[in-house]
């Protein structure tokens, strides 16, 4: 069965890229694109993982974590965010931006390599198909 990741933007070529290199890799793509949307699919969906954008119209991706870390279906899914406020070389190896080590927090930036964005998401929730 293929793991369930559901990408949260607000730019449609950016969730085409995601969809394009996590489908490739084995994994179930559902996309959001703001906040509000991301919470409800969440809900509904149940994925393994999200990868949020944080800054978006609306709803920005910390709110949505604030209201998804609150209701218990959704609380354990493990984060990624996903971000152009961030730059890969900010990023250490365990996935927290330079100087933060804030509870379980990872960070992507949007100019990650599709092997980058992999390797965080197999540190998560392991490779896309599971037996």
């Amino acid at each position: 069965m293929k793991k369930k990741i559901l990408t949260v933007d607000d730019e449609p070529d950016m969730l085409e890229i995601l969809e394009v290199i996590l489908s490739r890799a084995g994994y179930e793509v559902i996309q959001a694109s703001n906040g509000q949307d991301a919470v409800i699919m969440a809900k509904e969906q149940k994925p393994d993982l999200i990868i949020l954008d944080i800054k978006m119209p609306g709803m920005d991706g910390g709110r949505a974590t604030d209201i998804l870390k609150n209701y218990r279906q959704t609380r354990d899914i493990p984060i990624i965010y996903l971000s152009s406020l961030v730059n890969a070389q900010e990023v250490e190896e365990d996935g927290h931006v330079l100087g933060s080590k804030i509870g379980d927090m990872y960070f992507v930036s949007k100019s990650a390599s599709p092997e980058e964005l992999l390797e965080v998401v197999k540190k998560n929730i392991g490779p896309g198909f599971s037996s």
